[in-house]
């Protein structure tokens, strides 16, 4: 298995959420919140919202994010 990370909180979700949506890189955003650009573009795979009925709606919104981090990290 691979090495141990610090998952994202809710915080630095609010803020890659703000810096996707200025365009800004994800080599620059993941030095912003100290992060390596993996964990940045894993975020973003795992996390994004995707809506066939309403394609606009599509994208990384940092509250669905966050709701899906902690969905799969629920006991059932």
């Amino acid at each position: 298995m691979g090495t141990h990370y610090c998952h994202l909180k809710l915080d630095e979700r609010r803020k890659l959420a703000k810096w996707l949506e200025a365009k800004m890189p994800i080599s620059e955003i993941a030095d912003r919140l100290g992060r390596d650009p993996s964990t940045i573009y894993r975020d973003i795979k795992r996390n994004r919202h995707t809506d066939d009925e309403l394609p606009e709606l599509n994208g990384y919104h940092a509250l669905v994010a966050q709701d899906k981090y902690e969905q799969r990290r629920a006991i059932h």
